[in-house]
Formats: structure tokens, C-alpha cells, sequence
């Protein structure tokens, strides 16, 4: 068992997995920095100085009693809360991400149908010849033609 295992991992489709998976995750961070640090800050300050991370809905009271200027200080003080304005900011990033694979995949698409399109098959080489006396097709190594009989050069 231990050695089907270890053919399973090593096999080129498992590692080239893992390797995207690594670097999924790192796009993952980028793009999550991206939402939270450049592209959702402007979106607030359009929408009347509102912070997404900080939109969210306290269905009980903590240990202090609201009301919560941050969602940090709801959490801080034991408040139950719905954080919907993170839910946002995570369908932003996933939209982002699928957007950027999408991307990827029809560029590689699109380069694999320009490698088979430039995989043109040469023609096969000719394998008769036309008698010049007759005009008749014949084998290429023949040294005399069948209907005429000439002799060829």
C-alpha cells in the first residue's frame, strides 16, 4: 500500500496539482489584499466613508452593551454578530480570482490552438513522376515507362 501511495504522489499530474494549489493560495493572499487594501476603501469612501469590513449586524448584545463602532470592538466585547460586509469582500475576491483564472485558462487555450494551427502537416513526398513522353504518372524509381515504353532518364 505504501508503495501505490508513493507512485500515486509522485506521478507529474500530482505534483503539477500541488504546485498550483501553493500558488493558488499565494494568489489567494494577494488578491484578498488587493480587495481589502485598494479596491474596497475607494468603494467606501464613494458610498459615504463606509468600511465593509466594518458593516455588520449584532443579534446579541456582549459583555458591554452597544452600540459597536467596529466589528473588532463587537467581537472584543463577546457580541454575536452577522459580518455581512466581510461576506462582500469575499465574494469580491473570489470574483477577482475565478476573473484572473479565467484569464489564464483561455490565454493557454488560445496558445495551444496557435501551436496546433502552425502543426501543419508537410505535404508526403512525391512518389510518382510523370512520363515526359506520354504524360502518364509513374513510379518514381521506374527506369522505362509502362504505357510507352521509353526509356527514362
Amino acid at each position: 500500500m505504501f508503495k501505490e501511495f508513493r507512485e500515486f504522489v509522485m506521478r507529474g499530474n500530482v505534483l503539477d496539482m500541488a504546485v498550483g494549489i501553493i500558488i493558488g493560495a499565494a494568489i489567494g493572499t494577494i488578491v484578498s489584499s488587493l480587495v481589502r487594501d485598494v479596491i474596497m476603501p475607494p468603494i467606501g469612501l464613494l458610498l459615504g466613508k463606509v468600511d465593509f469590513a466594518n458593516l455588520f449586524v449584532v443579534l446579541k448584545q456582549g459583555g458591554t452593551a452597544g452600540p459597536y463602532v467596529s466589528l473588532a470592538d463587537a467581537q472584543t466585547a463577546g457580541a454575536v454578530t452577522i459580518n455581512y460586509g466581510t461576506f462582500i469582500n469575499t465574494i469580491i475576491s473570489f470574483i477577482i480570482v475565478a476573473f484572473v483564472v479565467f484569464m489564464i485558462v483561455r490565454t493557454v487555450n488560445r496558445a495551444r490552438r496557435q501551436l496546433e494551427a502552425k502543426k501543419v502537416e508537410a505535404p508526403a513526398a512525391p512518389t510518382t513522376k510523370e512520363c515526359p513522353y506520354c504524360f502518364s504518372k509513374i513510379n518514381l524509381n521506374a527506369t522505362r515507362c509502362p504505357n510507352c515504353t521509353s526509356e527514362l532518364k
